[in-house]
């Protein structure tokens, strides 16, 4: 940070909470822990409208890759709990095949971010592979193959969880000044053998 500039806080952790909270919350009911009530809730608040504030902030920050993923997955959440809520009022209603579709459609949006994810760093690869797995393992559960939901259940946790990981990681390095949790090197490199981000990409907000 130059002198005389306002110091400014990382969008991604509020977007990486958001995430790894509601997708938790999700996997909880899909392993039959919970009802929908707390999904629905969280759904609107804290995975959709928390994470798309946090994706827009990434936008001023020149972060496509931030930008498109919170924004991009605070409405599915959005989106979800509107088709639980119109399900239960029984207006427009979604059967199990149109929420397999609805999945689809995700899949394969995740299947584009899990590529540049890869050249990020390990934990952002992980994230997405985990996250990639667990929207098939849905998929699955929504065209025939109900036991599929448990799996994707507890698969997704992880997901979550490793969320978590790079929240507390950025978290962590502006409290304690040292990498605590270190996000490893990024999976797919480039010719030179550097990552999408520099090294020091997650740091910038805290220098």
């Amino acid at each position: 940070m130059t002198n005389g500039e306002t110091p400014t806080g990382n969008p991604g952790v509020v977007g990486l909470a958001g995430f790894g909270l509601t997708t938790m919350l999700l996997q909880f009911h899909n392993v039959g822990w919970c009802g929908l009530g707390p999904i629905v809730a969280l759904g609107f608040i804290f995975g959709g409208l928390a994470q798309m504030i946090a994706g827009f902030q990434e936008f001023k920050g020149g972060n496509n890759f931030g930008y498109s993923a919170f924004v991009a997955y605070g409405c599915f959440w959005i989106s979800l709990g509107v088709i639980f809520m119109l399900n239960f009022f029984n207006i427009y209603h979604s059967d199990t095949k149109d929420v397999g579709w609805f999945l689809v459609g995700w899949t394969l949006y995740t299947f584009i971010m899990w590529i540049p994810a890869m050249k990020i760093h390990s934990a952002m690869a992980t994230t997405f592979t985990l996250l990639l797995i667990g929207f098939i393992l849905l998929d699955f559960a929504h065209f025939g193959y109900p036991e599929m939901t448990k799996v994707a259940g507890y698969e997704l946790m992880l997901c979550a969880l490793s969320a978590w990981y790079m929240m507390a990681h950025t978290i962590f390095l502006q409290v304690f000044g040292w990498d605590v949790l270190p996000v490893g090197k990024a999976w797919k490199l480039d010719d030179s053998g550097k990552g999408l981000f520099p090294p020091d990409y997650w740091k910038k907000d805290f220098d």
